[in-house]
């Protein structure tokens, strides 16, 4: 009696899953966001503000230039408009070498929510899902731990979130493989 056989070769399971394993490096690469999840759009205004906080690193050390543009990369990532300003003080900013502190200010509107959907600034928003972990956006690498865990508050009180979930799990003086995740949806500006 004859029976089918569903076997496949080895050599179509590892084609299969390199081309999964390259589209999922792409999007990681590109920072493709995943789809917006709200397509009715929600009624939002610009809200500017300025927010603080201090980096200390024990793992991740930063030029100002460097840590200025980790954040503004974070902000952008966030739906933060593209006129986005970031300032780091307290760091070497005359050698430009990495320091452990620095006090970064920054300035930046983001998307809220509005009731008065027949206001003049009215803008149409929709939630889209965010990702923030090593490799995406592609210039976050492994380590920067820290600066996850200390932005937190600011993404918090800065961005208008749905079901956030902000994990860091830094240990000092060492780089975990997945020791940061941000996933979230945010009310994002639709694109015309």
């Amino acid at each position: 009696m004859a029976t089918k056989s569903s076997y496949r070769p080895p050599a179509a399971d590892r084609a299969a899953g390199l081309v999964f394993a390259i589209a999922m490096l792409l999007g990681s690469m590109l920072g493709v966001a995943s789809a917006a999840v709200d397509t009715a759009g929600t009624p939002a205004q610009w809200r500017t503000q300025k927010l603080e906080f201090t980096y200390t690193g024990f793992t991740a050390f930063y030029t100002c230039e460097g840590i200025e543009g980790k954040v503004r990369l974070i902000l952008l990532t966030f739906g933060a408009r593209k006129d986005a300003k970031v300032r780091a003080t307290g760091c070497d900013r005359a050698t430009n070498a990495p320091s452990r502190f620095a006090w970064v200010a920054t300035e930046f509107s983001a998307l809220a929510p509005v009731t008065d959907a027949k206001a003049s600034d009215v803008v149409k928003g929709s939630w889209a899902k965010v990702q923030v972990v090593p490799h995406k956006p592609w210039d976050m690498g492994q380590g920067e731990c820290e600066l996850v865990d200390q932005m937190r508050p600011l993404l918090q009180k800065g961005f208008a979130l749905r079901n956030a979930d902000i994990r860091a799990f830094c240990v000092p003086k060492q780089v975990g493989i997945a020791d940061y995740s941000v996933n979230a949806e945010v009310l994002q500006p639709v694109a015309n």
